[in-house]
């Protein structure tokens, strides 16, 4: 008989920053965005997280709160998060209302993603110093949180104030929506969702060492959530990864060859992380499979990494596609339907029943023949034929 399931919880999502090189148009792209997120819908993929930025050219969601709202309109299942909203730029009373407010609108579709915003150009250009980034978002997210669950919140920084602030309407979720937090690389952001029993949202390769450096952050987490009365919940711990599969792995490698350099160029001209992909590489899907920093391949190869990172990690509970132009429209697309007809249901166990039904009533067909024979026999036979 067939295993029971490995992973039956696992998710699958999307964390949309989005990625589209310049060459694109900008209204097309954001209408094929929303059409991404239709299609991730029909899929089943089970929540999408939609980013907010302000320069760079590439990432062009600046209002994510403002797609969502658009996106719950066209979809029917898929949950829907800001992936995540910069608290710095924002006054913490409006950003709990606004979030209040599409709990409603989604029916309970929405989720709240916090962040220090990740882009320096963002914060030059509204007067904002990066070394604030991380204490501003600590600061306006334990306000945001009291507002969301109820409470009324009297509190002066030196960026905003609140006077026994209290939400005229609250959440639609009870006590509120899930909240989560983005996890990189300094363990700042799992601190922060360990005190609010948040969510975890990584962004991360899928080589060994990136994995163990975010098992020590889980650790931190752990002990944060213990020391504030949380539960850690492995199911709540995300991994977004750079995926583009194919029927072959040939034709995957191909395939990026169409964005994966623009999208280089855009790690080294504009993302602050460190140690960006070299540019010009004769196989730079070779190079980033190589290194752990991508799944560039056939759902075969994305199950074996996906399971290699639960053995790794001790397990989490969703994988999330970043969204990127690596390949053209429709090869992503063909990309995203891989995911869901083939490499959701082998981790998710999905048939193990189906096939536990076929391995048991095909060595025995021959029985059921004589059988189904015996049957028609015995109807001719009554009706005198």
């Amino acid at each position: 008989m067939s295993a029971s399931p490995s992973y039956p919880s696992l998710r699958f999502g999307m964390f949309m920053g989005p990625f589209h090189a310049t060459n694109l148009d900008p209204t097309y792209a954001l209408e094929r965005d929303l059409q991404t997120i239709q299609l991730l819908d029909r899929l089943g993929y089970d929540e999408a997280w939609i980013g907010e930025h302000h320069s760079g050219g590439f990432e062009i969601i600046a209002a994510p709160e403002v797609f969502i709202a658009a996106a719950a309109e066209r979809t029917k299942h898929i949950r829907l998060g800001t992936g995540v909203k910069s608290l710095p730029y924002h006054h913490p009373f409006v950003v709990a209302e606004t979030m209040a407010q599409l709990d409603h609108m989604t029916r309970g579709r929405v989720m709240f993603g916090a962040g220090p915003g990740a882009l320096p150009s963002d914060a030059k250009m509204i007067g904002l110093v990066p070394a604030n980034m991380r204490p501003r978002m600590d600061e306006a997210l334990d306000c945001i949180v009291a507002l969301l669950r109820g409470e009324t919140v009297t509190k002066k920084t030196d960026w905003f104030e609140l006077d026994e602030a209290r939400l005229s309407v609250g959440c639609y979720s009870q006590p509120t929506m899930e909240l989560a937090v983005t996890s990189i690389r300094s363990p700042s952001g799992v601190v922060a969702a360990g005190r609010h029993g948040a969510s975890v949202l990584v962004l991360s390769g899928v080589d060994d060492e990136s994995l163990l450096h975010h098992v020590s952050n889980w650790k931190i987490y752990e002990e944060t959530c213990a020391k504030h009365g949380h539960v850690a919940d492995r199911s709540r711990w995300s991994f977004a990864i750079q995926v583009h599969l194919a029927e072959t792995r040939e034709q995957a490698f191909k395939d990026v060859q169409y964005g994966l350099e623009k999208w280089i160029g855009y790690a080294h001209d504009i993302v602050p992380a460190p140690n960006p992909p070299p540019r010009g590489l004769a196989d730079s899907a070779g190079w980033m499979n190589e290194h752990g920093r991508a799944i560039i391949g056939t759902p075969d190869d994305m199950v074996r990494i996906v399971e290699h990172m639960q053995d790794v990690t001790g397990g989490f509970g969703g994988v999330l596609v970043f969204a990127q132009d690596w390949a053209n429209w429709q090869a992503t697309q063909r990309s995203l339907e891989l995911i869901a007809e083939e490499v959701r249901p082998r981790l998710r166990g999905s048939n193990w029943l189906r096939q536990a039904s076929y391995d048991r009533n095909a060595p025995i067909q021959e029985q059921n023949r004589a059988l189904a024979k015996a049957g028609s026999d015995e109807a001719m036979v009554r009706l005198g034929r």
